[in-house]
């Protein structure tokens, strides 16, 4: 029989020293408005920011000389503080939002995230690169490239939770945390906006025209007569987007990046090896490509060079990937995200590197400015079989489509952020589908009234660099704090600054390339 007493010192001792065991879940779970579970509302006021462990007087030295079960008790008692002291300050809003509304992802999907993320149409212009700087130049420069970005992923992977009892769930918020709020949201927000709306964009304008050759190659003479036109196509590949982001968050769109993944790894393999395969036009040649003046010739090594930076997009997204994931004391976040990047990137690099190499070895300094894909159509449309080719075009399709996903969701995350904020409560579905066919179109008009967007590799990847390669730099060193004039200090500091520089200097470059060209280039040029 239950007994009620008014106060503790009125209790027997038996129960005061009675604790429970050490819970499952550091956070109560509620269902959100799409039937995901997420932290609740009351649980925010739960937990508090604190530095230091409150169950450091409870060791093992400490325990050795008691009994068997006070020891068992004080044990529980230890995981039981931890578990508490590992509860995060949410905000409500965030159970509202699409990136933090489910948290149950794993290792898996941060796999599949960053894979969707980091492998897509831009390595098909690795080979364009490297026909302006060569071949020791461009594999040095992507090595380099490589390890810089895998560097400052971890560091971003390490500082989602940097802060205990705070989780950074978007990158504009661990900016914010590092620069202040004010300068955060200026040095972070446009780069990361822009990052995600112009490779959506881009993504339109590569899907569209893909579509059509896809449809040029199956039908071949038999559909000449009154064919869509390109706009007509990425006003289809458009509304095909718009349909598949319905997906309420971002780990429901898990299994699209699976697929997305696993179409980029099959048609990046199946171009590269279809390019060496073939034989090699006889007037190739591997030297850099000649230009009239000094300056031109530096301008476009330095465009080659944002091609290069555009190839390790994605940083953008890990602390949204991460922030899907649950985290407790003794499993924290980190952990399950680190080993999913992991793979993730491993398998990126067994992408880039071979169709750079293999792609400039095929081609040299013959490669089309569109890249890959448009050199195979120019060189190789009558010798390959037109099922090979159309299965490499439909791939790229599909990569598109998943990629559009992954990449618009912190826009999506941004418009339902701002609705949410004002009206205090939850976007309802047709709010929610609303927010997303207009963004869609949007960006269909954007890729419409600029068509030289999806060549504008160089110019991308001079503006978005910060993200990957120095802002991460920056962040360590101001909030995790090493000590100052030591090799960690010196070497981040080094690092970012030099980030900053090639991303002035990357985004001169691109616009050189961009005014050089008249603005006429196309990523293809279909007939």
């Amino acid at each position: 029989m239950t007994q009620s007493y008014n106060n503790m010192e009125e209790r027997p001792e038996t129960e005061l020293i009675s604790i429970p065991a050490t819970p499952r879940a550091s956070t109560p779970e509620i269902l959100t408005p799409s039937g995901q579970r997420s932290p609740r509302r009351e649980a925010a006021g739960l937990g508090t920011a604190k530095s230091w462990t409150p169950t450091s007087f409870i060791s093992p030295r400490f325990l050795s000389p008691i009994g068997t079960p006070m020891k068992r008790v004080l044990i529980n008692m230890k995981g039981y503080l931890e578990e508490v002291g590992h509860l995060t300050k949410l905000n409500p809003q965030d159970a509202w939002l699409p990136i933090t509304e489910s948290r149950n992802g794993n290792a898996h999907y941060a796999a599949f995230h960053n894979l969707n993320a980091g492998v897509g149409f831009q390595a098909l212009l690795l080979p364009v690169a490297f026909s302006f700087l060569g071949w020791s130049w461009g594999i040095i420069s992507l090595i380099i490239a490589y390890l810089w970005q895998l560097y400052t992923l971890w560091i971003l992977v390490q500082l989602h939770e940097a802060v205990p009892g705070k989780r950074y769930n978007r990158y504009v918020e661990l900016a914010q945390a590092a620069f202040g709020e004010r300068l955060g949201v200026w040095l972070a927000l446009f780069p990361t906006v822009y990052l995600s709306a112009g490779t959506a964009t881009a993504l339109i304008l590569v899907g569209g025209e893909t579509m059509k050759l896809f449809f040029q190659i199956v039908c071949g003479p038999l559909c000449s007569s009154n064919p869509l036109t390109t706009v007509e196509w990425y006003l289809v590949f458009t509304s095909l987007c718009i349909v598949l982001s319905q997906l309420p968050n971002l780990n429901s769109i898990a299994g699209l990046s699976l697929v997305g993944a696993v179409t980029a790894i099959t048609y990046s393999t199946m171009v590269w090896v279809l390019s060496v395969s073939q034989s090699r036009p006889p007037t190739l040649s591997y030297e850099p490509l000649p230009l009239p003046t000094f300056s031109s010739s530096m301008f476009a090594v330095l465009n080659a060079l944002g091609i290069i930076a555009f190839a390790f997009r994605g940083h953008n997204l890990v602390m949204e990937i991460q922030a899907t994931m649950p985290s407790t004391f003794k499993k924290p976040a980190h952990v399950p995200m680190w080993r999913g990047a992991k793979v993730a990137y491993a398998l990126i690099a067994m992408c880039l590197f071979p169709v750079a190499i293999g792609g400039y070895w095929a081609y040299g300094n013959l490669t089309p400015s569109g890249g890959m894909l448009s050199a195979l159509y120019a060189f190789h449309i009558h010798d390959i079989p037109r099922g090979l080719l159309a299965m490499t075009f439909l791939l790229v399709v599909f990569n598109c489509l998943s990629s559009f996903q992954i990449y618009s969701m912190p826009v999506f995350d941004s418009f339902e952020a701002g609705y949410t904020s004002r009206t205090n409560r939850p976007c309802s579905i047709w709010v929610r589908s609303g927010f997303r066919v207009f963004f869609g179109f949007i960006s269909l008009l954007i890729g419409v009234a600029l068509p030289f967007l999806s060549s504008l590799a160089g110019l991308l990847g001079g503006l978005t660099l910060p993200v990957t390669f120095a802002y991460p730099c920056f962040m360590w060193v101001l909030i995790k704090k090493p000590t100052k004039y030591t090799f960690n200090w010196y070497f981040n500091w080094i690092l970012g600054w030099l980030g900053v520089a090639f991303s002035l200097a990357f985004s001169i470059g691109g616009i050189w390339s961009m005014v050089n060209s008249g603005m006429k280039l196309k990523f293809f040029k279909p007939n």
